[in-house]
């Protein structure tokens, strides 16, 4: 009997995120590190890919302005409508939402007008090799918004405008991307790693 798959929805409340908002380490986490969240610093961020919006949550819960792009119009709508049901929870939900904006589109067509000190590129990761599935919401949301076949023209135009930095989470033993230039440094991860480039 084949599973029924649940119905994709962006959760701040409960589940994981909530999960990695009490318990995930503040900083000190390799995304907080990458994006040049420390002592004194809290950095206006761009999360260019913003999918299911969770790397966006977790830094706007350290008190970082963050700008979601995302250009899928399904993407977009969960994540609006995820939004609001974090907001309604009020108390510290409310707040960390306070410190949200979502914008609909290109990410290569806004970030030329935004203004910010780091942007962050999340792109679709390349298909796993091994038999090991990435998790169900993953899938389905890879379903919803295909491949990010010009992720090397948003890293350039990313590179362009941001103020300090540029931020790049990609499979930790995931080849670089073909037409990027080399990182400055990379804070690597179990399954993920982040490579960093300096700017400005």
């Amino acid at each position: 009997m084949k599973q029924a798959v649940a119905e994709l929805k962006v959760d701040f409340v409960s589940g994981s995120v909530a999960h990695r908002l009490r318990f995930g380490g503040g900083r000190g986490q390799d995304l907080a590190k990458a994006m040049g969240l420390r002592a004194g610093k809290t950095p206006t961020i761009v999360d260019a890919t913003a999918g299911l919006g969770r790397d966006s949550f977790l830094l706007a819960s350290l008190g970082a302005q963050v700008t979601l792009i995302e250009r899928s119009e399904k993407m977009h709508a969960l994540l609006a409508q995820g939004m609001q049901r974090a907001e309604q929870e009020g108390g510290q939900f409310r707040e960390i939402i306070s410190r949200m904006t979502l914008l609909k589109g290109d990410s290569k067509d806004l970030i030329p007008a935004l203004s910010c000190d780091a942007i962050l590129i999340d792109p679709m990761h390349p298909e796993r090799k091994k038999s090991a599935l990435v998790k169900q919401d993953l899938r389905q949301v890879r379903e919803l918004v295909g491949t990010d076949d010009d992720a090397a023209d948003l890293v350039r135009i990313a590179i362009e405008h941001a103020q300090k930095r540029v931020v790049l989470k990609w499979p930790a033993k995931a080849d670089p991307i073909a037409g990027v230039q080399k990182c400055t440094h990379q804070i690597r991860g179990k399954t993920t790693r982040y490579d960093v480039f300096m700017v400005g």
